[in-house]
């Protein structure tokens, strides 16, 4: 199927260029699943090399993506990054390494992150379950409840009225899962994540504000299936949408917040 980019973006013309010439810089190839995170941190590791140097070209989304062998949706996300950390800028419809580049550390762990990382990987070895039994075991009053919560979200609402949204949606699917001790400890796992300094920094980073916006139209989605599948009792399709839903946050969080 032909790509939706623009002829703009297909042609890249060359005309009025005049920045140093990015040329014969091969990237490794990629081995991990976090393929935009990759991407960014060799070409940050370029930049901060020098081997990229202010005022350079970057190559195209198609050159990239060609060269690590990955989707250009995966590069786009990678030079989103990019420009949100300062390091690249856009002119017209190119891309180059900026020419004041700003305080960048490429060897410290983003502790917040990390958190996000251990912070997921619990939810989902507590929630799937949780969704799974709240599909069986849900009351027809709880099953309209989740559904009401679902309707609520919409895209471009205030990121805290998201949040707390949020909370009261997944609170009410584990409240239906009818096991107390479950309910129980999964509520002090989302106090974690509400209580939480680094997911908030993370959320409310004004550089982050485009992909936030993402996040929440895509989670209101993602809620909107969860909620059908537990309203309809189908278990598979409730833990499936439930998958889907903390993976693609998780990422979006790991990957294209900065």
């Amino acid at each position: 199927m032909r790509s939706t980019s623009t002829a703009a973006e297909e042609l890249e013309p060359d005309a009025g260029f005049d920045g140093p010439e990015f040329d014969g810089i091969a990237f490794a190839p990629l081995t991990r699943e976090t393929l935009s995170a990759q991407i960014r941190d060799q070409l940050l590791q370029r930049i901060a090399s020098g081997e990229l140097e202010p005022g350079a070209r970057v190559p195209s989304e198609r050159a990239l993506s060609e060269q690590f062998g990955v989707a250009r949706t995966s590069v786009r996300e990678a030079m989103q990054g990019l420009l949100s950390l300062g390091v690249i800028e856009r002119r017209g419809n190119r891309s180059f390494v900026a020419e004041r580049l700003p305080d960048v550390s490429l060897d410290q762990p983003d502790d917040r992150k990390e958190f996000v990382r251990q912070l997921f990987e619990t939810r989902r070895a507590l929630e799937l379950p949780i969704m799974e039994l709240a599909a069986e075991r849900a009351t027809p009053a709880q099953r309209a409840e989740i559904l009401a919560i679902a309707d609520r979200f919409h895209v471009g609402m205030p990121l805290e009225e998201f949040r707390e949204l949020d909370r009261a949606f997944h609170s009410a699917i584990a409240r239906a899962c009818g096991n107390p001790l479950l309910v129980e400890l999964y509520g002090k796992v989302m106090a974690r994540l509400f209580r939480s300094d680094a997911v908030a920094s993370l959320l409310s980073d004004r550089a982050n504000r485009d992909e936030v916006d993402r996040i929440v139209a895509q989670s209101s989605e993602h809620h909107a299936a969860i909620a059908a599948a537990l309203g309809q009792g189908d278990a598979p399709s409730a833990v499936d949408a439930g998958t889907r839903h903390l993976g693609a946050v998780e990422e979006g969080m790991i990957d294209r917040l900065v």
